[in-house]
C-alpha cells in the first residue's frame, strides 16, 4: 500500500533542509533520507523542532563533521535510531558511538536530577568524560542543552530552574574546560537568568547599555588598535569581546566590590610572537590610551604560580570608557588553554583535584577542535587514534547509594571505596554490593558502579588486608589508614599477630621452621621479632621472606657437578635445554634425556629443584627437602644433577588441601576465587571430618608458577569459615 502525502512527509524532512544539515555526507543523508519514510520513524521527539534546529546551528558554530551531526540528528527521534536498523553500527560505526555516548551522558543527568543540593558536580562531570568512549559527544551535549536553553520560556517554572541547575553544573564547566568560549559564555549567562532573575536583571540595568551596543564597542577598539600596531610596525593579533552578565557577577563576587570599580567589563586580547613584541605593543596601547597605574600587572616578569603569563593593563579608552588589554605571545596563549595554566584551573572552584589523565582527555578535545578550524585533513583520525595510547583513564568513578561521585585510583576495590567515604567505615567493612549484588572485597571496581558497603556494628581491620598478593587495597591511602590502626597497637600484639602471619605462608609454602636469618640480612633487620612487627605492619609481605628463604635454600641445597669417573653421564661445562618436556627446565649435561617432574613433592617454576638421573625414566626434578630425593641421593649421590627453570611452560599440575567450614556455597565461593585467579581445577574431591562441621576439599590445579600459587592460597585462607589453604 502506498504512503499517503502525510506519511511520507516526517520531521526529519525539514530537519534535513536546514543549512546546517549541509555538513551531512551523502551516504549518511541517504541513510537518514530512507530511514526517515519508515513508519518506525514517527516516534516522538526528545526535542521540539525549533530547538532540533539551534542544536545544528551550534554545532555548525563549531564547525561539526558529518558524523556529529547525524548522532545529534537521529538521537532527538528516538524513532530514527530503530528505522536505520542493525546496519547502524555496521555501516556508520562512529555515528552508533556517538549516541551510545548521548545514552551514557543521560545516566549523569539522572544523577544531577537525584542530588538534592549542588554537591559533587565536579565528580558528575569527570564522569561523563570516563564514560563516553569517543568525546565528540561532548559538544553535541553543549549544542543541545543550548538550543534547549534558548527555549526554556516555553517550560514549566520548575522545569525550567531544574534544566539551567544541570545547565550551571555540567554543561557551561565543560565549555569552560573545553575552551568553547561560543557556547560557554551564553550557557552560563542563560543558566544564570533562570536561577538569579532579580540579580540578573540588577546587574543588566547597572551595565547601561545593551549588549549590541557592548559588541560595536569592542568592535571599534579592535579596528583602534589593529591600525595603532601596524603604523609602529608591531606584527599584532587583536580579539575581544564584551564581558557577560555572570562573569562581571561573579567578579563582583570575588572582588566584593561594586560594578563600577571593575576595569574589564569590556576587554581585549593582543597576540604577538615573542616577549619584546609584547613590550612593544604595551607602550602602543598606553600611547594610544591613558594607562590606570594601578591596574598594570606584569606575569611575564612575574609568572602566576601555575605558570601562567601575560601582560594585563587597563586603559580608558574611547568614550571615557575603561577597557581592558591583555598582552601575550602566541606561545603564552596556546599554555594558558591547554598547559598547567589552563584558565579553568584557577578560575573553577574544586577543579584542583583534576589528574593527568583527565586533562589529557582535555587536551585532547581542545586539539581536535583546533584542528577543525584550521581545516586539516585526516587530523580527525589521527588524534582519535590516539584515545588508546594517550588517554588511558587511570581512574574510576563509582557511585555512592546516593549517588554521588567517589574518584578512585584503576584497580580499587570496594574496601578503597570503604575507605574512602570514611575511616571508621573501611575499619569495619565486612561486605559489598555492587548495583545491588554482593561482591567479595577484592573485586576490581569498574567506572559507573554503585557501591554500598556492609558494615559491622564494631570492627577493626584485617592482618591480611595488607598483604598486596591478597589483591584488597589498591590505594596507598587506604593502605597507610590500615597501617596506622595497627601502629597504635602494642609490640607485643604485632610482634605475635606478625608471626602467625608469617607462619601460615611459610606453612603453605613448605618451609615452616626454616631460619630467619637470610630474610632479617635481606631487610637490614636486627632480629625476628623485628621482621615480624614488619609482617604485622604491612611493611613486608610473608611472601616477600618466603620467597628469600626458598632463594637462601636452593642456594645452598645446590650439588657440586658430579665427578666424571664412574658417573653414568658426562658433565660439560655450558648448560643445555633439554627437548619435549625438558623444554621448560635447564640441566648440566649432554644426551637426549626425558625429564618429568617428581610426583612425590611436585615442585613449582621459581622454587629451587634438583635433579636425579632415574634408570630408564630420565631426569626426575624434585625440591631440594624432598623426602624420597634425598633417600635417593644418599644412596647414589652420582646420580644427582643440577637442574634449573628454563622458558616457561603452559601450566604446572599442584595438589592443595583446603579445611573449612561445612557450609552453603562454599564449593562455589573456592572455585570462583580459583577462575578469579586464571588457575584451572583439574580434579576436586571432598570429605567431612568427623565432627560433621568441617569438609576437607583436596584439589589438583593447574597453576603458572609458584608466585600464582602463593597468591591464590592466601585468597582462599581468606574466605569465610576457611581455617587454612595449603599445598598437601
Amino acid at each position: 500500500m502506498n504512503a499517503s502525502p502525510a506519511q511520507s512527509h516526517s520531521p526529519l524532512s525539514d530537519v534535513l533542509a536546514l543549512p546546517a544539515a549541509a555538513a551531512l555526507s551523502a551516504p549518511l543523508r541517504k541513510a537518514l533520507t530512507a530511514a526517515a519514510l519508515k513508519p518506525e520513524a514517527g516516534a516522538g521527539a526528545l526535542d521540539s523542532p525549533a530547538v532540533v534546529a539551534a542544536t545544528l546551528d551550534a554545532l555548525a558554530l563549531l564547525d561539526a563533521d558529518s558524523d556529529t551531526v547525524a548522532a545529534a540528528i537521529v538521537h532527538v527521534y528516538p524513532g530514527w535510531a530503530a528505522a536505520l536498523g542493525p546496519g547502524l553500527e555496521r555501516e556508520h560505526p562512529v555515528v552508533a558511538a556517538l549516541l551510545d555516548g548521548q545514552r551514557a551522558a543521560g545516566q549523569v543527568w539522572a544523577l544531577h536530577a537525584e542530588q538534592s543540593r549542588r554537591s559533587g558536580t565536579e565528580g558528575l562531570r569527570r564522569l561523563l568524560l570516563a564514560i563516553v568512549r569517543d568525546l565528540r559527544v561532548v559538544p553535541i551535549l553543549l549544542a543541545r542543552q543550548l538550543a534547549r536553553m534558548r527555549h526554556a520560556d516555553a517550560l514549566a517554572p520548575e522545569t525550567r530552574r531544574e534544566l539551567a541547575a544541570l545547565t550551571r553544573d555540567i554543561h557551561a564547566p565543560l565549555a569552560n574546560r573545553l575552551g568553547i568560549w561560543q557556547l560557554k559564555w551564553e550557557l552560563e549567562d542563560l543558566a544564570f537568568r533562570y536561577l538569579e532573575p532579580q540579580t540578573y536583571q540588577k546587574i543588566a540595568r547597572l551595565l547601561d547599555e545593551k549588549r549590541g551596543d557592548r559588541e560595536r564597542y569592542i568592535e571599534q577598539v579592535k579596528r583602534t588598535l589593529r591600525e595603532a600596531m601596524a603604523a609602529q610596525g608591531v606584527k599584532a593579533e587583536v580579539a575581544g569581546r564584551p564581558k557577560h552578565i555572570y562573569s562581571i557577577w561573579k567578579k563582583m563576587q570575588r572582588k566584593d566590590a561594586p560594578i563600577s570599580e571593575l576595569y574589564d567589563l569590556r576587554a581585549v586580547r593582543v597576540m604577538v610572537d615573542d616577549v619584546g613584541a609584547c613590550y612593544a605593543a604595551l607602550g602602543v596601547v598606553h600611547a594610544t590610551w591613558t594607562p590606570i597605574p594601578s591596574e598594570f600587572d606584569d606575569y611575564i616578569a612575574r609568572p602566576k604560580r601555575n605558570d601562567y603569563r601575560s601582560l594585563h593593563t587597563a586603559v580608558v579608552g574611547p568614550e571615557g570608557k575603561t577597557l581592558e588589554v591583555q598582552i601575550r605571545t602566541h606561545e603564552m596563549h596556546r599554555q594558558a588553554e591547554l598547559g598547567v595554566a589552563a584558565h579553568w584551573k584557577y578560575k573553577e572552584a574544586g577543579s584542583h583535584s583534576a589528574d593527568a589523565a583527565f586533562d589529557r582527555k582535555i587536551a585532547w578535545m581542545r586539539r581536535l577542535l583546533d584542528a577543525k578550524s584550521e581545516g586539516g585533513q585526516g587530523g580527525d583520525e589521527a588524534l582519535a587514534s590516539e584515545l588508546d595510547t594517550e588517554l588511558v583513564e587511570d581512574r574510576v568513578y563509582v557511585l555512592t547509594p546516593k549517588g554521588e561521585v567517589i574518584d578512585l585510583p584503576a584497580g580499587a576495590t570496594p574496601l578503597d571505596f570503604a575507605y574512602h567515604v570514611h575511616t571508621e567505615v573501611g575499619h569495619r567493612c565486612r561486605g559489598a554490593k555492587i548495583d545491588g549484588r554482593i561482591v567479595p572485597l577484592d573485586h576490581k571496581l569498574r567506572t559507573g558502579d554503585r557501591v554500598e558497603i556492609l558494615t559491622a556494628k564494631t570492627g577493626e581491620p584485617r592482618r591480611d588486608w595488607l598483604v598486596a598478593s591478597n589483591g584488597f587495597l589498591a590505594s596507598n591511602r587506604s593502605r597507610e589508614k590500615v597501617r596506622n590502626w595497627f601502629h597504635k597497637l602494642d609490640r607485643s600484639r604485632n610482634e605475635t599477630a606478625g608471626r602467625e602471619l608469617l607462619d601460615k605462608e611459610l606453612r603453605r609454602l613448605g618451609v615452616l621452621g626454616a631460619d630467619l636469618a637470610p630474610a632479617r640480612e635481606r631487610f637490614n633487620l636486627a632480629g625476628d621479632g623485628d621482621l615480624y612487627v614488619q609482617v604485622a605492619l604491612g611493611d613486608i609481605g610473608p611472601h616477600q621472606i618466603g620467597r628469600v628463604l626458598l632463594e637462601h635454600e636452593r642456594a645452598m641445597s645446590a650439588p657440586p657437578p658430579a665427578p666424571a669417573s664412574g658417573s653414568t653421564t658426562t658433565i660439560a661445562p655450558a648448560p643445555r635445554k633439554v627437548p619435549g618436556k625438558s623444554t621448560d627446565f635447564t640441566v648440566e649435561g649432554v644426551g637426549n634425556l626425558l625429564v618429568q617432574l617428581a610426583r612425590c613433592c611436585q615442585p613449582l617454576p621459581g622454587e629451587p629443584i634438583v635433579g636425579y638421573l632415574t634408570r630408564g625414566r630420565g631426569v626426575s626434578v624434585h625440591r631440594p627437602g624432598c623426602g624420597a630425593f634425598e633417600r635417593l641421593a644418599a644412596a647414589q649421590p652420582q646420580r644427582v644433577l643440577p637442574v634449573e627453570w628454563g622458558r616457561k611452560g603452559s601450566g604446572y599440575e599442584v595438589d592443595i588441601e583446603v579445611l573449612a567450614l561445612d557450609r552453603k556455597w562454599l564449593l562455589k565461593e573456592v572455585t570462583n576465587v580459583i577462575a578469579q585467579g586464571n588457575a584451572h581445577v583439574i580434579s576436586i574431591r571432598s570429605d567431612v571430618e568427623r565432627n560433621g562441621a568441617q569438609v576437607r576439599l583436596r584439589l589438583r590445579l593447574r597453576v603458572g608458577d609458584y608466585g600464582q600459587l602463593s597468591s591464590l592460597l592466601g585468597k582462599l585462607s581468606s574466605l569465610p569459615g576457611v581455617e587454612y589453604a595449603q599445598r598437601s
